[in-house]
């Protein structure tokens, strides 16, 4: 089983940056891929970024890739998510979540993912 705690609740006006981290606990880190995941209210639970377990792959939807900076430090359990260049429409609650999966084709979509985080909010102010 495996605990994660999104942090980085934020508002911040369109053009601005934010930094979102989770932490995982529960089992070993490294043995999951993570992914940072958004959804807006009355829209799907969208993909917004993955990492393998090792980090040395990422990869991005078109919305965001660019802008948008998912890493992973295995010695802390953490997986952090850099936005810049913020757009009032990536206004969404934030989840990260975590997966047993090795292929980036599965991790890319949320039944790819086994555990998941609680959310945090993001704002972006036009």
């Amino acid at each position: 089983q495996v605990q994660l705690v999104e942090s980085g609740v934020g508002l911040v006006q369109a053009g601005g940056s934010l930094r979102l981290s989770c932490v995982a606990s529960g089992d070993t880190f490294s043995n999951y891929a993570m992914g940072w995941f958004r959804q807006a209210p009355g829209k799907e639970r969208e993909f917004v970024g993955a990492v393998t377990r090792g980090g040395a792959s990422t990869r991005y939807p078109d919305s965001v890739e660019g802008r948008f900076t998912i890493s992973r430090d295995n010695a802390k359990n953490t997986v952090a998510l850099q936005m810049n260049s913020l757009k009032p429409e990536d206004t969404a609650v934030y989840y990260c979540a975590a997966s047993r999966s090795s292929f980036m084709s599965t991790i890319m979509a949320t039944t790819g993912y086994n555990y998941w985080g609680q959310g945090t909010q993001v704002t972006v102010s036009s």
